[in-house]
C-alpha cells in the first residue's frame, strides 16, 4: 500500500487536545474511539490530513458533518465484529442464568457457592438493533430452544428466523427474560432504557448491552438493581469508560462486567484493520 504506520500511544483514547495537537501531522486518521469532533478535523485540515477511517462500525464520537463541511472524505468499517460481539452477548446470557461469573469469584475467594441458576430453554429474549451483531446473535440463539423479538424501526420482519417476530420498542417487555442491546448509538435512541421503559420490564428480568453505554441510563438501571426489578446485568459498555472507580455498579456482586472489548479477537482486529487500511490507500489513491 505504500503507507507508513504510526499507532498512537494510548490503551484506549486520545483527548480532544492531544488530537489536534496530533492529527494535523498526519496525512490519514484511522479513528478508534477517540473524539474525533470538528475542532480535531479542522486542525487535521490546517494541516496535512487528507482522508480518514472510522475502525468499526460505531460512528456516534465521530463528526461527519465536519468531514463533509472540510471536504475530507471519510468511511468506517462495518460488518466486521457481528460474529464476535454476538458471542460476548451469548457468554452473558450464560453467565447470567447460571451465575458462572459469580461461583468464580466465590471460589477464588475460599468460599464453596451453589446458587440456584435459571434454565435457558424455553425464554424470551429481546434484541434490540437487527444488524450484523443482532442477525449473528439471533443466529446462535437458535441452538437454544427460546424465543426471540426483535427490536429495529428499520427492520419490517426477520424472514429466515421462525422463532423471532419484530416488535415496536417498548412493546412486549413484560414479556422478556432477558433484554439485549445490539444496536449503534445515535440521537433517537440515548437513554431508550430509562426509568420508564425499566417499569415495563418483567419483574426479574437481566439486562445485557454490548453496544453502547448511553443507550442505557445507568442512574436508572442501577435503582433498578438495587430493588430487585432488574435481577442482574451484563454490561460490555458504560456511560463514562472506564467505569469510575465509586460507581455503585461495581458493589454489585450479581452483575458482569467487561470493558468494552467486545470485538477484541486476533481474527476480527486483523479483518477490520485490513479493511481500513484498505479504504484509506483507496481515499489517497483518488487524490493523487
Amino acid at each position: 500500500m505504500g503507507l507508513r504506520l504510526v499507532p498512537a500511544e494510548t490503551t484506549q483514547t486520545l483527548s480532544e487536545q492531544e488530537l489536534i495537537n496530533l492529527v494535523p501531522e498526519y496525512d490519514g486518521w484511522i479513528i478508534g474511539d477517540d473524539p474525533a469532533t470538528k475542532s480535531v478535523f479542522s486542525a487535521g485540515k490546517a494541516g496535512r490530513l487528507k482522508a480518514a477511517v472510522k475502525w468499526g462500525i460505531g460512528v456516534d464520537n465521530v463528526n461527519f458533518t465536519a468531514c463533509q463541511e472540510l471536504n475530507i472524505p471519510i468511511t468506517n468499517t462495518p460488518n466486521m465484529f457481528g460474529g464476535e460481539v454476538a458471542d460476548v452477548a451469548i457468554t452473558y446470557i450464560l453467565g447470567l442464568a447460571r451465575q458462572t461469573y459469580f461461583i468464580d469469584r466465590e471460589v477464588r475467594n475460599g468460599y464453596w457457592p451453589k446458587p440456584a441458576g435459571i434454565s435457558i430453554s424455553g425464554k424470551n429474549i429481546g434484541i434490540v438493533g437487527f444488524g450484523d451483531i443482532g442477525k449473528s446473535l439471533t443466529k446462535r440463539l437458535s441452538g437454544f430452544d427460546v424465543t426471540v423479538t426483535v427490536y429495529d424501526p428499520g427492520v419490517d420482519n426477520v424472514q429466515g428466523f421462525d422463532f423471532a417476530s419484530h416488535k415496536a420498542f417498548p412493546d412486549g417487555l413484560s414479556e422478556l427474560d432477558f433484554l439485549i442491546f445490539t444496536c449503534s448509538l445515535n440521537q433517537h435512541n440515548y437513554h431508550m432504557l430509562n426509568s420508564e421503559t425499566l417499569e415495563l420490564l418483567k419483574e426479574g428480568a437481566y439486562v445485557i448491552n454490548v453496544a453502547r453505554g448511553p443507550l442505557i441510563d445507568e442512574a436508572a438501571l442501577i435503582s433498578a438493581l438495587k430493588s430487585g426489578h432488574v435481577k442482574a446485568a451484563a454490561l460490555d459498555v458504560f456511560e463514562i469508560e472506564p467505569l469510575p472507580s465509586d460507581s455503585p455498579l461495581r458493589n454489585m456482586q450479581q452483575c458482569i462486567f467487561g470493558s468494552h472489548n467486545g470485538s477484541n479477537t486476533v481474527e476480527g482486529v486483523e479483518r477490520a484493520t485490513l479493511e481500513a487500511l484498505n479504504k484509506i490507500s483507496g481515499f489517497f489513491n483518488e487524490t493523487e
